[in-house]
């Protein structure tokens, strides 16, 4: 999708507030709101926007530790990540799932309360997947920046 300025600004306000109403949307954008809900149900058709999401604060709702775990497989192969990747979506404790270059085969990114939840996660559910070869984490200890919002610039794709 071919991407105009007012489709850029939509996006850029909808990052910040996925709860704007569309008079709101509108009104930034100095358009009545007819056309510009017509855009926005366009952006979300063409699947430039997803979803709308609440974004929580982790303490707040019992988590305090998150780590990055680099996954080496033993062998590798369509059906090997294809099983991997189905077994690690019904983590609930896995945010997100990279396949990557380098050393490891996987970056995940994962939420749990605390040390002994992430204990059980480690010894009763990551290394029992199969074709597991080696698993690194580096822990987070504080976190500088976290965005949410992509750069948007017009004429994408």
């Amino acid at each position: 999708m071919n991407l105009t300025a007012i489709d850029c600004e939509i996006l850029r306000i909808l990052q910040n507030n996925g709860r704007i109403s569309n008079l709101e949307l509108a009104k930034q954008i100095n358009m009545s709101p007819p056309p510009t809900l017509e855009r926005v149900r366009k952006l979300e058709k063409a699947g430039v926007i997803k979803r709308y999401v609440a974004l929580l604060e982790p303490a707040e709702v019992g988590i305090e530790m998150f780590s990055f775990i680099e996954v080496t497989l033993s062998t590798h192969g369509s059906d090997v990540i294809n099983s991997f990747t189905e077994a690690v979506n019904q983590l609930d404790e896995v945010m997100e799932c990279h396949h990557i270059t380098g050393d490891a085969d996987f970056l995940l990114k994962i939420a749990v309360k605390n040390i002994p939840a992430y204990e059980q996660l480690i010894l009763h559910k990551l290394t029992n997947l199969p074709n597991i070869r080696h698993l690194k984490t580096s822990v987070v200890l504080s976190t500088l920046k976290n965005e949410t919002a992509l750069k948007i610039e017009e004429g994408n794709k």
